[in-house]
């Protein structure tokens, strides 16, 4: 019995000698594997983003000038006045004018009344012309159904001035007519003049804000109309919206769209405000090589100031779902792209793959990878194709920036 017990032992010390080499081979060619980082093929929205730098403006600024000359009689607004439409800028005093309203007063007054002494002539000579033609009537009438009583003569010197009465009838209702069309010829002259002294009154033509003041009480101010030198009242700015004029370069003048949504960024304010894609020229600029596009932006609050940078970050050419991997594991050979992917044996493979959109953190692959492979996207400069690596599942890097254009 003991020496049964003996020779099992020395068996199992033989076999235990045998076998711990062999785990050790193992264990040791595990430990000398490459250890890779990997990141899983999926699906994912992806769309690109252009960030172009720009200067704010009013959607409408324009300067005042003055439709007729005149001193500044009145002025009501100054730098920094808040204004609506319609409303009283400033008034003008314009004596030529102010006469010439009542010289046409007056031209008026006394063409009406040459219209009513017209009409009254008219209604005279009216009932004349009746008297006359009554007596020939008559005297046709008696000549007629009793001949020889009347001498024709007779009848022949009534119709005579029974015609002459009719003439001068079509006479004073000649110079009524135009006595009439004097009167209105007269009322037109004072409506132009009236229009041209309200010109004195002038008015804000939209709500705004007054960014600019050229004139002070008394100073006269030339006709905007006649006079190249003339000088404007104020300059009026519209502070209910804004406009964002940005040179879209020519590259991606295909993805503007009308209605496409802007995150405008004021950094200098620190704000960010949300516009869209108003207009664009549809042409690109041939010296720079960009289209003019406008974004408009609201200044609903009016904190908004003219003038101040702001950067407009468009984003183009949106996918619902594509498939895409991080930029860190594609490798670029001259004009050929190509990834290391970890196969289901942990061995590497290089495989070409094509590239659609890219953003500052993914690239679209339109082919050569399937959903849910393995590619590496920590240091490839020392792996080979074939090679068996310990593949690690890591979450890859992402960078806050974005495509910019200044």
């Amino acid at each position: 019995m003991r020496l049964y017990s003996g020779l099992l032992l020395l068996a199992i010390a033989f076999v235990a000698s045998c076998s711990r080499p062999g785990v050790s081979a193992k264990s040791n060619e595990a430990e000398s594997l490459v250890t890779v980082g990997t990141t899983t093929v999926k699906t994912q929205p992806m769309a690109q983003q252009l960030t172009l730098s720009s200067e704010l403006v009013p959607f409408q600024e324009i300067d005042i000038y003055a439709k007729e000359p005149g001193y500044v009689k009145q002025l009501f607004v100054d730098y920094g006045s808040h204004v609506r439409k319609g409303q009283l800028l400033a008034v003008l005093e314009v004596p030529e004018l102010e006469a010439q309203l009542r010289q046409d007063e007056a031209a008026i007054q006394a063409q009406s009344d040459e219209v009513s002494r017209a009409g009254h002539e008219v209604e005279r000579v009216k009932a004349q012309h009746n008297v006359a033609h009554l007596q020939y009537e008559r005297l046709a009438s008696v000549a007629k159904t009793k001949p020889g009583l009347v001498a024709q003569q007779e009848v022949d010197d009534v119709q005579g001035k029974d015609l002459a009465a009719e003439s001068q009838l079509d006479v004073a209702q000649g110079a009524y007519q135009a006595s009439q069309s004097q009167l209105v010829m007269a009322k037109a002259k004072l409506s132009h003049d009236q229009a041209l002294y309200d010109y004195s009154k002038i008015t804000a033509p939209f709500d705004g804000v007054v960014t600019q003041r050229f004139a002070n009480l008394g100073a006269l101010m030339q006709a905007g109309t006649t006079s190249t030198q003339a000088t404007p009242l104020v300059r009026l700015s519209d502070e209910n919206l804004y406009r964002l004029v940005i040179p879209v370069p020519e590259s991606y003048v295909k993805f503007i769209r009308i209605g496409d949504p802007v995150k405008v960024q004021v950094p200098s304010m620190d704000r960010t405000l949300q516009g869209k894609v108003a207009r664009f020229s549809v042409d690109v600029n041939g010296a720079t090589r960009t289209m003019h596009t406008e974004v408009d932006v609201p200044n609903v609050k009016h904190q908004l100031l003219p003038g101040v940078y702001a950067e407009a970050v468009l984003t183009l050419n949106q996918r619902g779902s594509v498939m895409a991997i991080p930029l860190q594991a594609i490798n670029h050979e001259g004009d050929k792209v190509s990834v290391y992917v970890v196969g289901s044996d942990d061995r590497v493979e290089n495989r070409p793959i094509t590239l659609g959109i890219q953003t500052p953190n993914y690239a679209e692959v339109t082919g050569g990878l399937r959903e849910g492979e393995q590619v590496i996207v920590s240091d490839r400069s020392a792996l080979k194709a074939g090679e068996q690596v310990k593949p690690k599942p890591v979450q890859s890097m992402g960078y806050e920036t974005s495509t910019t254009e200044k």
